[in-house]
């Protein structure tokens, strides 16, 4: 019983953003709309793991005060957020979709939700995260075909927005939590420059490898939210035309066993940046990323999570319980081998960017796969969360089975709103494609 994606309608945070600044839309009416579809959907979709509308609601009528004594109060003014159950809420709990921390409630607010309430966003709820941000999948579906993964780690992120529940989203990414569950729900994932939104507050599995993600219909919507969350408190563009970019269509480890949907999003693609594509090969050091990648993420994970061993490890799923123990038996010299694996992928990479601006890949191997035990391969994305680079999910094609694909820009790091610029053209060109 998959979904025609034409019906879930998703909500553009930027244009929602511009209605209510010029009072055409108030943000206690925008919650209400959120919370009907919530009600609507939940039941199928069952993003949340804590919602509260009442919660919302506060938030709402307290900005809506605010507007009417003095106008917006901030870039993300009456914009609802839905955050990963890893992201510290001092006012609601925060589980880590864990069964160790069911119930927790943190007593402050990570640095990153002081961010967004300074913003004027208002915090709708907590959304459903696999165990400890890694595999070991929660209860969410896929809005387009309950029977499929929203993917993970950042499920309920992903699927809340790719259901048009929320406009916005805050998720992590370890490995590909929030390139591939994009793609999987048909939405912009933005995976920042390691460390450019702060990680203060959320859950830390790796400290190499952690970085804070947002979600969004498109790619300016996901350009929006972060811009109130950069350390820097900059997202500079400087960009020449897209007409002068050019762009490498890459071929990572892993391109055999993508699917023929797959193939063809990515011919798509390259059809469309006709002369604009350049040739380029990933250097030999990437060759091994994906087990180098996850030496280094187990064995500070191992570290990280030390209080969940002692806590009781049978009381996790046996994908953590697994992690966990390869990590705490990994040899000090294969993590320090590892990591300087990282280091000549980011040397090597200098170079591919000296041939080329942007590079495009697959964000999943293809469409979700059914069933809800596997959140999906990340081979396409655990590569660039060890170079640090930003990258960006593009929503492209729709499967045969109706389900959405999208593809991967990945720009040098500090890049980031260059990439965000060209994301946006390549989302305009495909939605204009489709009509």
């Amino acid at each position: 019983m998959g979904h025609d994606m034409s019906q879930i309608k998703q909500m553009s945070a930027v244009a929602l953003r511009d209605e209510i600044a010029a009072g055409e839309l108030t943000a206690t009416a925008l919650v209400e709309r959120c919370i009907a579809r919530i009600d609507a959907r939940e039941a199928e979709v069952q993003a949340w793991i804590w919602f509260q509308p009442d919660y919302a609601l506060a938030q709402a009528r307290a900005l809506d005060e605010a507007f009417a004594k003095g106008g917006v109060v901030g870039p993300l003014h009456g914009l609802p957020v839905g955050l990963k159950d890893v992201i510290d809420t001092g006012d609601a709990p925060t589980g880590n979709g864990c069964p160790v921390d069911d119930g927790r409630q943190p007593d402050k607010d990570a640095r990153l939700v002081t961010m967004l309430r300074d913003a004027g966003a208002i915090i709708m709820g907590k959304t459903v995260s696999t165990e400890l941000a890694f595999m070991h999948a929660g209860k969410t579906r896929n809005p387009h075909n309950p029977a499929h993964t929203p993917g993970g780690s950042s499920s309920g992120s992903c699927a809340a927005v790719g259901d048009g529940m929320i406009p916005l989203a805050v998720g992590t990414q370890t490995g590909g939590s929030v390139i591939r569950p994009s793609s999987f729900c048909g939405i912009t994932g933005f995976k920042p420059t390691l460390n450019a939104i702060p990680r203060a507050g959320v859950t830390l599995q790796s400290h190499t490898l952690d970085t804070v993600g947002v979600f969004g219909e498109t790619p300016a919507d996901t350009a929006l939210i972060a811009s109130a969350l950069f350390q820097d408190d900059k997202l500079d563009a400087e960009l020449a035309p897209i007409t002068s970019s050019r762009f490498a269509l890459l071929h990572p480890p892993g391109w055999d066993e993508a699917t023929d949907d797959l193939h063809a999003a990515f011919a798509r693609v390259e059809a469309a940046l006709g002369g604009r594509v350049v040739r380029a090969e990933l250097p030999p050091a990437f060759n091994d990323a994906a087990n180098q990648r996850a030496i280094v993420n187990f064995a500070e994970m191992a570290h990280h999570y030390d209080r969940y061993r002692k806590a009781g490890l049978d009381r996790l799923g046996p994908e953590t319980q697994k992690a966990m123990a390869d990590g705490a038996a990994t040899p000090a010299t294969d993590y320090i081998a590892a990591l300087a694996t990282g280091q000549a992928m980011k040397g090597g990479l200098r170079d591919v960017f000296e041939t080329a601006d942007f590079l495009i890949c697959p964000a999943a191997t293809g469409p979700a796969p059914e069933g809800l035990e596997f959140t999906g391969d990340s081979i396409f994305n655990g590569l660039w969360t060890f170079c640090g680079t930003p990258a960006v999910t593009v929503p492209i094609e729709v499967a045969e089975n109706g389900l959405p694909i999208g593809v991967q820009i990945v720009a040098a790091k500090g890049r980031d709103a260059d990439l965000l610029r060209v994301a946006q053209w390549l989302y305009d060109w495909n939605a204009a494609g489709r009509g």
